[in-house]
């Protein structure tokens, strides 16, 4: 004797139905799963709070290659080649003023939340660094690499916002001014652009 077996049939549309409304729980889930994971990682690491969610995740893939032990954790020696892997350019001295802002001995390691901040501290330096350099480059008629401090002077007090004497006094005392009245912009551009350090 054959017996019905009773339960839910479903035709083509109750499938269809059936699906999206899994698919839709899954897609909730992913969302609530990546939200979590935002706002963790955030809290874990304070310095993502200026970050993208990429570039939290380019860095984060970086920093691992360096991580040798797997402890969350780089050697304070590898800090350059790191940033300069992302596309940060600090020198050898402006990668050590971090280690020092954050009271890191250059045989310690940093951890990743640190290393966060000090990419985003990089990243803003470089930020206004490239317009001014450009701009510095346009009066570099023969692009050596080198401006004229009394051109530079006459720029910043007749160009744009203007800046009293004063004020250029104050810039150029910054600058290394060369015996034959030049200046290396870049490198004067790179004092000019150093963050405030915050005590």
């Amino acid at each position: 004797m054959h017996q019905k077996r009773k339960g839910l049939v479903l035709d083509s549309n109750g499938l269809f139905l059936f699906y999206s409304f899994i698919i839709t729980l899954v897609l909730i889930a992913v969302w609530v799963v990546w939200l979590w994971n935002d706002k963790t990682l955030r809290k874990k690491y304070p310095g993502a709070k200026f970050l993208s969610q990429d570039q939290i995740n380019e860095f984060k893939e970086c920093f691992s290659l360096y991580d040798k032990n797997h402890k969350g954790k780089i050697r304070a020696a590898d800090l350059l080649a790191v940033m300069r892997c992302l596309g940060v350019s600090p020198t050898p001295a402006e990668a050590q003023r971090h280690l020092h802002l954050h009271k890191i001995e250059r045989n310690a390691e940093l951890d990743f939340s640190t290393f966060l901040n000090i990419m985003y501290r990089q990243m803003k330096q470089e930020e206004p660094e490239k317009e001014i350099l450009t701009a510095l480059a346009m009066i570099d008629r023969e692009k050596r690499g080198l401006i004229s401090a009394a051109e530079l002077r006459a720029k910043l007090t007749r160009l744009g916002e203007k800046l009293s004497e004063e004020e250029v006094d104050d810039l150029l005392k910054e600058a290394k001014i060369g015996p034959n009245g030049t200046i290396k912009y870049e490198e004067f551009t790179r004092t000019i652009c150093l963050p405030a350090v915050d005590y």
